[in-house]
C-alpha cells in the first residue's frame, strides 16, 4: 500500500456487537469505509483504475463472533484532530460499533496485518463435564505434540498440525451445564487458531453460543481491553 499521498496515519480500538456479530469482514470493512466518509475524514486513496480508501483491519472476524479489540488502520491526505474526530466519527457509528480508543500512528509502519501475532477469545459452551474433566481435557490437549487436523473449505480439504496455533486454553467456569474458557491462539501468516475447532480438539460436541475476541497481539505491542 503506497503512503505517498498520505500525511497522517489512525488507528481505532473498537468493539463489534450485536447485530455486526452476523456481519462478514468484507461488509464490515464497507461499514467503516460509509462511517468514515459520513464523518467527513479526507481518506487516502489507492492508484489505479479502480481507487479504494486505504483503510484496513488488522484480523477477519468470524461471523458470529463479537468483539471488543478489533483494530482499523486509516490513512489521511489531510492531518486532522484526534478529539474532533473521535466526535465527528462517533455521531456516525451504525449499531454495534463502539470506538474505544483512537490515536496517531506512525506514518511509515508495517500492516497491521503484517504485524499480527495472536488473538485472545472468551467462549462460553453448552458442555456437562465437571470443571476436574474440563482441566484434564486441557492439561492432556497442550500436552500433545501434535494434533493433525483437517477441515473442508468449498471442495477442498486443508490438513495441517493445530497444536501450534493453540498458545494457552484456560477453564473460568464450568457448572449448569456450560462452560466458559478463555485462549489465547496463534493468528499470523502461518496460520490462525479458531475457537470453535478447538473446543472439538477437547472433545465437545455442542456448537459454542458466545465466542467474543477480548485482545490482539502485534509484533512488539500486546494491544488488550
Amino acid at each position: 500500500m503506497s503512503q505517498s499521498d498520505a500525511v497522517q496515519r489512525l488507528h481505532i480500538r473498537f468493539a463489534a456487537e450485536g447485530p455486526l456479530k452476523y456481519v462478514s469482514h468484507l461488509d464490515l470493512m464497507r461499514v467503516w469505509e460509509r462511517v468514515c466518509k459520513r464523518a467527513g475524514l479526507p481518506l487516502a486513496t489507492s492508484h489505479g483504475f479502480s481507487p479504494r480508501p486505504k483503510i484496513a483491519l488488522a484480523a477477519p472476524l468470524a461471523v458470529g463472533a463479537t468483539s471488543e479489540a478489533e483494530l482499523l488502520d486509516l490513512l489521511l491526505t489531510a492531518r486532522v484532530d484526534i478529539g474532533e474526530t473521535m466526535n465527528d466519527l462517533s455521531r456516525e457509528l451504525t449499531p454495534g460499533l463502539r470506538i474505544l480508543e483512537l490515536r496517531e500512528g506512525p506514518l511509515k509502519q508495517s500492516s497491521l496485518q503484517s504485524m499480527l501475532r495472536a488473538a485472545s477469545y472468551a467462549v462460553e459452551v453448552p458442555d456437562r463435564r465437571s470443571p476436574s474433566e474440563w482441566r484434564l481435557a486441557i492439561d492432556e490437549l497442550l500436552a500433545r505434540d501434535e494434533i493433525p487436523w483437517s477441515h473442508q473449505r468449498g471442495k477442498e480439504t486443508k490438513s495441517y498440525d493445530l497444536r501450534p496455533l493453540i498458545l494457552t486454553v484456560r477453564l473460568l467456569r464450568a457448572s449448569d451445564g456450560v462452560a466458559e474458557l478463555s485462549m489465547d491462539l496463534r493468528n499470523d501468516e502461518r496460520g490462525a487458531g479458531r475457537p470453535e475447532q478447538v473446543l472439538l480438539a477437547l472433545g465437545s460436541t455442542e456448537e459454542p453460543t458466545r465466542i467474543h475476541r477480548t485482545a490482539i497481539e502485534l509484533a512488539g505491542e500486546p494491544v488488550s481491553a
